[in-house]
């Protein structure tokens, strides 16, 4: 599988598996371990987490799995997430669902996720969402010291636009390697808010979360749906596959953006059909059809 190189010391693969959902997929540890030798197999070496996922026990989860064959760390990239403070059983001193993007609280969840993933360090930790009281300073000093203890090796955001990533890049003595946005074939505000364009001028390849638009698209019961689903059968006539997923992996795999799928499925089956996509190579006019029935406007 094609790798996307973030930094001279970090390479992610072009489909990376999300593991927001892991609780839900009842899995037992050997059977886990068995799903992420298979994602491998499939050239999937990214999996991607965040503290707060499966309120708050999915990173354990993972880490036990790990934790039956540690041989699998050296052969993945992991990516998890802090900054969101849920209303948890979890976490019954949160008494508001809130954002916290302190030094303090960086640096705990970072060692909390070391902990849970069983492991020694993580390859990027991202902020997972904008804090309106974001203290920069600290933010580049929770950074700074966990990238020289060894406990992170790089560093990002999530859902950051434009200004706000440049803004904390600032305050930075590294790079941040991405920015993990929503982009799908019926979300297309990360193109017209000028987050893409940020994204090839800093030469800075964005994971894509909700790449297949959360499923509506399969049911298309609203009218943006529906034209967006026509477009994509229309499209996979003339390409010999009629997979709604395949096709809207596709899609986003076109732009030069370098764009990286996070894939939220546990079963093999729909990883290894995102997987295929890899191999749909869409014309320019395929993949303006798509845009104008999710747009609902011809271009200019």
């Amino acid at each position: 599988m094609e790798k996307i190189k973030l930094t001279e010391e970090l390479s992610f693969s072009r489909m990376i598996h999300g593991l927001w959902r892991l609780n839900d997929w009842n899995l037992k540890d050997q059977e886990l371990v068995m799903l992420i030798e298979e994602c491998l197999d499939l050239g999937i070496t990214t999996f991607d987490h965040a503290d707060i996922y499966g309120n708050y026990q999915n990173e354990a989860i993972f880490g036990k799995a790990l934790a039956l064959k540690p041989s699998l760390r050296d052969k993945m990239e992991i990516v998890t997430k802090c900054g969101i403070k849920l209303l948890s059983n979890q976490r019954p001193d949160h008494e508001v669902k809130h954002y916290d993007t302190s030094k303090d609280h960086i640096i705990k969840s970072a060692e909390n996720s070391l902990k849970n993933l069983q492991t020694d360090y993580v390859d990027v930790l991202l902020i997972h969402r904008p804090d309106p009281a974001m203290d920069p300073e600290e933010v580049a000093e929770a950074f700074t010291l966990l990238k020289e203890q060894g406990k992170v090796k790089h560093f990002g955001v999530s859902n950051f636009t434009p200004s706000q990533f440049d803004m904390l890049s600032s305050y930075l003595p590294f790079p941040l390697v991405t920015n993990q946005v929503e982009i799908s074939v019926s979300h297309l505000e990360t193109f017209q808010d000028g987050t893409i364009e940020h994204c090839l001028q800093k030469r800075v390849a964005p994971m894509a979360w909700s790449p297949v638009a959360g499923g509506k698209i399969f049911n298309a019961t609203d009218e943006k749906s529906v034209r967006i689903k026509k477009a994509l059968l229309e499209v996979g006539e003339e390409l010999g596959t009629k997979e709604l997923d395949k096709l809207m992996y596709a899609w986003l795999l076109y732009h030069p953006a370098k764009i990286m799928p996070v894939i939220g499925s546990g079963k093999i089956e729909r990883i290894r059909s995102a997987v295929d996509a890899l191999s749909i190579k869409m014309t320019c006019q395929h993949w303006y059809k798509i845009w104008i029935a999710s747009t609902g406007v011809d271009v200019a």
